[in-house]
């Protein structure tokens, strides 16, 4: 099927230190979301088939999105809130549009 979203180059993923909340879109177009303190390294690890069984099975992923976090339980609480997300709000978060009222 067509890609719904465009890749973001690589760049921009740069600047991810230390910790922070990531999406990846899999080959399937599910979302994947995660947290990472060297995201990286944790996009290797995705694109290698070693960091989860559910990005494993839908490769290859392409980052689209990533939030960074004060600390480990800040990046947790904020993954659980996006994952908590209907896919339609987390395309708006990589769109950075306004979240619908």
């Amino acid at each position: 099927g067509e890609q719904t979203m465009v890749q973001l180059p690589t760049t921009e993923f740069d600047s991810t230190e230390g910790w922070g909340v990531y999406l990846l879109e899999c080959a399937d177009g599910s979302l994947y979301t995660g947290i990472t303190n060297n995201f990286p390294r944790r996009l290797a690890q995705h694109q290698a088939g070693k960091a989860s069984r559910y990005t494993r099975a839908r490769l290859p992923v392409c980052p689209i999105y990533w939030e960074p976090a004060e600390d480990r339980p800040s990046a947790s609480r904020r993954e659980l809130a996006i994952k908590a997300l209907p896919r339609q709000k987390k395309l708006a978060l990589v769109q950075l549009l306004p979240n619908p009222v």
